[in-house]
């Protein structure tokens, strides 16, 4: 196969899904084979964000022991798929140093995470009386997610596949109400995944623009460098 024909398709892509879920038995040999393919980098980088800001999407709240008790039989429902997938072959084939998990295995991962987001969405978010709203974010950044949530007179800023700041430097929060930007006491840097998840301080009564920078550590009191991420609110 050509090296271009490469570049399109990889057959390594089908453990992206169960790599990020953690849900390799090895998964040391999958970040060896990451590091040189831009194929998987570019489909583990499309699935890790939704995984990493799942946590954080909907604000907590206690749900109703009939509903507890739902989320719990399906969580044992897609547990039992899980199990009958990762036998319903053979011992799986050895490919080079590791053993594969079966296709059926790795689907029933990708079910048993959608299904269990999409349960624990609605209780968390069942009996709540507060309206929540996601503004998305635009991202210099490639590759990068973030968006800013607010409930009620609370705003947080949720991030993915944000790099580290670089060595000496920080991100920091502006607020913009149409002229210089303001700074504010948000310093932050992010999770090993580039992930995170910071409170907006103060009100956003009047702000235009929530705005993120790299600034020398301990923050500054002027943008020094163009902003990295933009949310209009």
């Amino acid at each position: 196969m050509s090296t271009h024909g490469k570049s399109l398709h990889c057959q390594e892509s089908e453990d992206a899904a169960a790599y990020v879920l953690g849900a390799l038995d090895e998964p040391e040999f999958y970040r060896q084979h990451l590091a040189t393919c831009t194929v998987c980098q570019a489909e583990v980088a499309r699935l890790q964000p939704v995984v990493d800001t799942l946590p954080a999407t909907v604000p907590p709240q206690s749900a109703p022991e009939g509903l507890r008790r739902r989320v719990v039989s399906v969580v044992r429902a897609e547990a039992e798929l899980l199990r009958v997938a990762g036998h319903e072959a053979d011992e799986p084939p050895r490919r080079g140093s590791r053993w594969r998990r079966p296709r059926g295995a790795v689907l029933a991962w990708g079910a048993l995470a959608a299904s269990v987001a999409a349960v624990l969405a609605i209780a968390l978010t069942a009996g709540s009386s507060e309206q929540t709203r996601v503004t998305n974010a635009q991202v210099a950044v490639v590759g990068a997610h973030a968006s800013l949530r607010q409930v009620g007179g609370h705003s947080e800023l949720l991030l993915a596949g944000m790099p580290q700041p670089p060595r000496g430097r920080i991100y920091e929060i502006w607020l913009s109400r149409g002229a210089a930007p303001q700074p504010t006491d948000a310093l932050f840097g992010v999770t090993r995944h580039g992930s995170g998840a910071v409170a907006v301080p103060g009100s956003l009564h009047g702000v235009k623009e929530v705005l993120v920078t790299s600034e020398p550590l301990g923050g500054s009191s002027h943008p020094t460098s163009t902003p990295l991420i933009r949310v209009a609110v």
